[in-house]
């Protein structure tokens, strides 16, 4: 019987190898679906939003927006749960993902316990963002992702500053709804953050923010993999760069493509995958049972991605600075880009939006100190709830089995609130 320090060790350099693979932007020769299909992989895995939902009985609606700046973003409407057999109610909801995800995030653990899912069985309009240089989002009106470094010069600040305000309006014009109601897993709420310090009048369309472990500065991040790889890819994006590395993590990209491998293959990489032992322990902090096997094979089908170098190198600095700030790019260029030598802070005050935030104590991407730094510098907060299970850690809020009964109530009860009738 191999020793849990034999699983631990292994899960530890699995990560490692596929953080090293994921910033190479090579592609892999393509795998045939009918190849992985015979290697094992989950049917599900190989499905993109609409044939994933469709597969479960759920209608979904597949809409292009394009952001101020170029980018072209696919979103995903769920027009009809699966078990809701009554009116839709009639204020819609965007869900927005977190870093290295995309829309997928939110279906790969099943109807049982994705949040997409579940928000849509209680039938509520919910709409299922991407934002720039992932999958579904990787593509502008001027700029080939492929040849152009310019499409890939964005962090969240961007993210913050274009792709929540362009989902916001589509979503509202589509819908003729006044607002809507806003959640965002980590990245997702940090964006939306961003977009209320630059855009404030943006704040006016939400009824409410709820906010899934949301990262605004990430000082006290304690997941070693995320701040090792981080703070390298953040001292060596000028190399990098210039060595033609501009997209991470990407979908078919190395690194995905190993992840997902290596989980179809022999008991042992089975076990090292599956519950207990799960490869993201290493990443993320150890909640044992809680995403199980089927939905890590899953999610490897659609994780990591795909980002910008420069979004990662951003993520480093948030873990070095205890300002909450723009993108420091040094003395001279910040000079240039806002007028000060030091980045400007983003400016909390102005999320006046209500604001609930949950979170768990046990997660070492957004550490419960640096979102308690955050809700006493937010102006509406309306409840702070920490999840009950004490080893709920960053990704349960994503692909944990128990999404349904230890976040979802919750966030149910804030959307039926802020819901016009």
């Amino acid at each position: 019987m191999m020793s849990k320090g034999y699983y631990i060790f292994n899960s530890v350099l699995v990560v490692c190898v596929a953080f090293i693979l994921g910033a190479a932007t090579l592609t892999l020769l393509p795998i045939g679906d009918d190849t992985k299909k015979s290697l094992g992989y989950p049917a599900d895995s190989l499905l993109n939003f609409t044939e994933l939902t469709a597969r479960y009985g759920y209608l979904s609606e597949q809409h292009t927006v394009v952001t101020e700046d170029g980018y072209i973003l696919t979103i995903f409407r769920i027009a009809q749960g699966r078990n809701c057999k009554r009116k839709k109610k009639n204020q819609p909801v965007l869900l927005v993902h977190g870093l290295l995800q995309s829309s997928d995030s939110w279906i790969d653990s099943g109807p049982n316990s994705g949040l997409a899912y579940l928000i849509a069985d209680a039938c509520h309009d919910i709409w299922v963002g991407n934002v720039r240089g992932n999958y579904y989002a990787r593509r502008h009106v001027k700029y080939d992702p492929d040849k152009d470094v310019a499409f890939w010069q964005f962090s969240v600040d961007e993210i913050g500053f274009y792709d929540i305000p362009a989902m916001i309006d589509y979503v509202l014009d589509s819908t003729g709804a006044e607002k809507l109601n806003y959640i965002g897993f980590s990245q997702g709420a940090g964006a939306y953050l961003i977009m209320c310090s630059e855009r404030p009048n943006y704040c006016d369309k939400a009824n409410i923010l709820i906010g899934l472990a949301p990262a605004a500065r990430q000082t006290h991040t304690y997941s070693k993999i995320y701040r090792i790889a981080a703070n390298i890819l953040m001292t060596m994006e000028g190399v990098l760069s210039k060595s033609g590395v501009q997209e991470v993590f990407a979908k078919g990209a190395l690194g995905q493509e190993f992840l997902a491998f290596f989980c179809q293959l022999s008991s042992i990489t089975v076990d090292i995958c599956a519950t207990g032992k799960d490869i993201f322990d290493s990443l993320n902090s150890l909640h044992p049972g809680s995403i199980n096997n089927i939905t890590t094979k899953v999610l490897f089908g659609h994780f990591p991605a795909g980002t910008s170098l420069h979004n990662i190198a951003k993520y480093g600095q948030s873990m070095n600075s205890a300002r909450y700030q723009k993108f420091d790019y040094g003395k001279a260029k910040n000079l240039d880009i806002y007028g000060t030598e030091i980045p400007p802070k983003f400016n909390l005050s102005a999320v006046t939006v209500p604001v609930v935030a949950i979170y768990g104590e046990n997660d070492a991407l957004v550490d419960i100190k640096d979102i308690d730094w955050l809700l006493k510098r937010l102006p509406n907060v309306v409840e702070a709830h920490v999840v009950k299970d004490p080893l709920w850690n960053h990704l349960d809020m994503s692909y944990s089995q128990y999404v349904s009964e230890m976040i979802f109530p919750k966030i149910n009860h804030y959307l039926n609130i802020n819901n016009s009738v």
